[in-house]
């Protein structure tokens, strides 16, 4: 009984790990249009559009994936590039502590 309840508990656990992947790239496509719109919208304006509420809770998810997955995420790091527009024009890396 206890082989096939480990077996059970491993496949779930990696359904989890794959689907916050899969979740994890969907994500930071859709975070890459919404870059791409106000980049947009600051080229035709000269004003470059705050980050509304929905744009930062994809990017917490996106946090939140990462950190899920094992990585130990520098998050000063990580909001300091947010705030400044960026949104993630680096590989995950990048946000990685440095030991």
């Amino acid at each position: 009984m206890g082989f096939l309840s480990n077996f059970k508990k491993d496949l779930q656990n990696e359904k989890r790990k794959k689907a916050a992947q899969i979740n994890g790239k969907h994500l930071k496509e859709l975070l890459k249009k919404f870059k791409e719109e106000r980049d947009r919208i600051e080229e035709e304006t000269g004003v470059r559009p705050q980050i509304d509420d929905t744009t930062q809770m994809f990017m917490q998810k996106i946090l939140n994936v990462w950190i899920d997955e094992g990585k130990e995420i520098d998050e000063e790091k990580f909001w300091l590039e947010v705030d400044y527009n960026r949104q993630f024009s680096h590989p995950v890396e990048y946000y990685e502590k440095s030991h």
